[in-house]
């Protein structure tokens, strides 16, 4: 098996190379990729018929450019009109949800925003009933603060 390896070295780095577009689709910040890029040139590499000491280092050379190189410009071309990008939770601030659990004053709900369910307090004097419209003010950790519209959308 040792063998059969070292002299098809090319299928090893392709499958590496498949394996990081796959894992960088899960991610999606452009970095594994820069892994399967160099792994592409390990490749080519082993085709070429330079030992493993030359693979290692053309895959290694090729994956740091692409770091420094590939990432910086799809980053900006994927972002370029959203400059101050929030993600995760930050993402919620200002958006609205329905009450699916009543939230009590000084006590917990539940929100519904875009199919997820979010635990939630509220700073208000007085319970906030099931259906109601509210913003998302705040967070802390995986806890939303929220208040009720004024009118309902």
């Amino acid at each position: 098996m040792i063998e059969y390896l070292s002299a098809n070295m090319w299928q090893v780095w392709a499958a590496i190379a498949v394996v990081c577009l796959i894992l960088e689709l899960s991610s999606g910040d452009f970095f594994i990729i820069c892994f399967s890029i160099g792994a592409v040139f390990g490749a080519i590499a082993a085709v070429a018929g330079l030992n493993i000491y030359w693979q290692l280092a053309l895959f290694a050379l090729f994956s740091a450019m692409a770091i420094f190189t590939v990432r910086p410009v799809a980053l900006h071309w994927l972002h370029k009109n959203d400059p101050d990008r929030l993600s995760n939770a930050d993402a919620l601030f200002g958006r609205h949800g329905k009450v699916v659990e009543t939230i009590k004053a000084g006590g917990f709900g539940r929100v519904a925003i875009d199919g997820d369910i979010w635990k939630a307090v509220t700073n208000e004097t007085g319970d906030i009933a099931v259906g109601s419209t509210v913003t998302v003010v705040g967070r802390e950790s995986t806890i939303i603060t929220v208040e009720t519209l004024n009118s309902e959308s």
